[in-house]
């Protein structure tokens, strides 16, 4: 009895063992998968494939830009595919990590269904303006496997598309003018199609002696009308509906209120714009009182910005603002590792450079931006005085100081390096997640004593302000209250900006590719980065150094998802946006 007993023990040390190791294996695991990677993985390969394979371009980038209405169907059949195949999955048995990136999965599919969808109806709108499209797209399909080609019949159909272009061209004279959105795609529309027929031309031309002989004079007619074709739509969608120029020169298009709340809820915020620009008025209150403590310390009393003067001007010679740059990412650096706030691995240290900025970048990012390579904004030879002054002013080390981390370490670069190493099939970018984060970092070290003089502050405060700013701007930009010129106007009242730099920021959130919510996602982000430390720091369910490398190795995503992995959250597969994260 006492030999059955003995081998049960063991047997149950064993068994007891065996289940340790097996529960180590999967949190192991967890660090770099769950359940619904491979699929992850390979919708992406498949996308990847299906965009190259009927693209308008033989070039490694596909021309990404240009979705052919061939292309548009596939992939919508590839995203039903996959709705289909993740339906099947059996969700309540995943692991929190696989039902978040279930939930962040589905919602990108459907997101991007959305966007092809919305971008047919767009086509629908223009196919009027394109006779000729079906035609050559049909001499592009079966070039695809190198079926051969009669030269004359090539040259034949091409006279015949000739005509039909000419035709568009002289109708267009004379038509209405149209909506600029439609007006740009029709002429993207176009310019893909003279891909298409230049890929198609120069597989043939030269290695086919037939066609080589009767297309190539007709070809080129093709490929200029289709040119003059696309620049000339363009032109006549300039006639109407862009936003008036205000005197800013900076024309943009508001997308409205609507489109505004479908793309927050499409980032798990489940506040409204109006709710928004009162949580920035609330933030700008709390940055007014701690502008006017600095201001008073350093002897200026309420004028704040006498106190602000005095900081701009503290600007370092020319050729030297280099050093000083690296001067500030030590300060920080040593202050992180001092207060040991995360794990800062020692090849993410090694391997960040320097570039300076052009004059040209600088019209649209007047500040220096980060990642991999801090690019330096500082004034050239080729400036003006007005605009060499402004740039230094606006580059002073105070203001520098709030920033650096921001986008080195522990911000943009450390974000860029770890990402890259835990969990990349993770596919979910969010400002609110890169911007957020780096932001947060603000909060963290301000509030741990970082600032160490009032002039310190004015600088921190002065990004800080910019942040709520950008609220503010963005959005009563977006739903149409105000112009360019008001949001300039603002920036340099009530923030402090120099004009010229005012002027590069909101050409820069209105006119280049940054995408609506992008200014707003700085300080909403924060906001959120430092809720959840509240609900998991302050109450020692993590340590501040446990919180701050979750966040980094569990790659990007929107923040409210990062809450439900790091909280073990219950959820659905239909999970909506619900963390109401802003209490002040």
């Amino acid at each position: 009895m006492k030999k059955l007993v003995f081998i049960f023990m063991i047997g149950l040390q064993l068994f007891s063992v065996t289940n340790l190791v097996a529960q180590q294996n999967k949190s192991s695991l967890y660090k770099q998968t769950s359940e619904m990677a491979d699929v992850m993985i390979q919708y992406e390969a498949d996308r990847g494939s299906i965009i190259r394979f009927y693209s308008s371009s033989n070039r490694q980038d596909a021309n990404y830009a240009y979705n052919s209405p061939e292309r548009r169907q596939r992939l919508l059949k590839l995203i039903a595919d996959y709705q289909q195949q993740i339906a099947k999955l059996d969700f309540a048995t995943m692991d929190i990590n696989g039902k978040v990136d279930y939930v962040l999965f589905k919602r990108n599919l459907e997101d991007q269904a959305y966007q092809l969808n919305e971008e047919q109806v767009k086509y629908d709108q223009i196919v009027k303006y394109l006779p000729f499209a079906n035609s050559l797209d049909d001499l592009e399909k079966p070039r695809r496997r190198g079926i051969a080609v009669i030269g004359q019949e090539v040259a034949k159909e091409l006279n015949n598309i000739n005509k039909e272009i000419a035709k568009s061209i002289n109708a267009l004279k004379k038509s209405d003018s149209i909506e600029s959105t439609l007006a740009d795609y029709a002429s993207v529309s176009i310019k893909g199609l003279q891909n298409v027929l230049k890929n198609y031309y120069n597989f043939y031309n030269g290695y086919d002696p037939l066609f080589t002989w009767w297309v190539p004079k007709t070809y080129s007619v093709t490929d200029s009308l289709l040119n003059n074709y696309a620049v000339a739509i363009r032109k006549k969608g300039k006639l109407v509906s862009y936003q008036k120029d205000d005197g800013s020169g900076i024309i943009g298009r508001p997308i409205g209120r609507d489109e505004l709340i479908r793309q927050l809820k499409l980032e798990f915020i489940p506040y409204t714009p109006e709710e928004l620009i009162d949580i920035a008025n609330k933030e700008f209150a709390w940055c007014d009182a701690e502008l006017l403590k600095a201001s008073r310390e350093m002897g200026f009393g309420d004028n704040w910005k006498a106190a602000q003067e005095k900081v701009k001007n503290a600007y370092v010679a020319p050729g030297k603002q280099p050093e000083a740059m690296l001067d500030l990412y030590n300060q920080s650096v040593d202050f992180l590792k001092k207060h040991d706030l995360l794990t800062i691995p020692p090849i993410a240290e090694e391997t960040w450079n320097m570039y300076m900025m052009s004059p040209e970048r600088q019209l649209v990012s007047p500040f220096f931006l980060g990642g991999e390579t801090l690019m330096i904004s500082y004034p050239t030879n080729t400036m003006d005085y007005e605009d060499k002054m402004m740039s230094m002013r606006g580059n002073n080390p105070d203001f520098s100081r709030a920033t650096v981390h921001h986008e080195l370490i522990a911000g943009h670069h450390l974000q860029g390096f770890m990402s890259n190493r835990y969990k990349p099939y993770r596919n979910f970018p969010t400002p609110f997640w890169n911007e957020g984060n780096s932001l947060y970092w603000e909060f963290i070290l301000w509030d741990m004593k970082f600032p160490q003089t009032p002039e310190n502050r004015i600088g921190m405060l002065f990004w800080r302000m910019h942040r709520c700013a950008r609220i503010m701007f963005s959005l009563n930009y977006h739903l149409g209250k105000w112009t360019p010129q008001q949001c300039i106007d603002y920036l340099v009242d009530r923030v402090g900006h120099e004009r010229a730099n005012a002027e590069g920021e909101v050409r820069r959130s209105f006119t280049t590719n940054y995408g609506p919510l992008y200014q707003l996602a700085y300080m909403v982000g924060g906001l959120q980065f430092y809720a959840l430390k509240k609900e998991l720091v302050d109450t020692k369910k993590m340590t501040l150094k446990q919180y701050h490398d979750a966040i980094l190795r569990e790659n990007r995503m929107p923040i409210e998802m990062l809450r439900a992995l790091l909280t073990n959250q219950p959820l659905t597969r239909d999970f909506k946006t619900n963390w109401h994260f802003y209490n002040k």
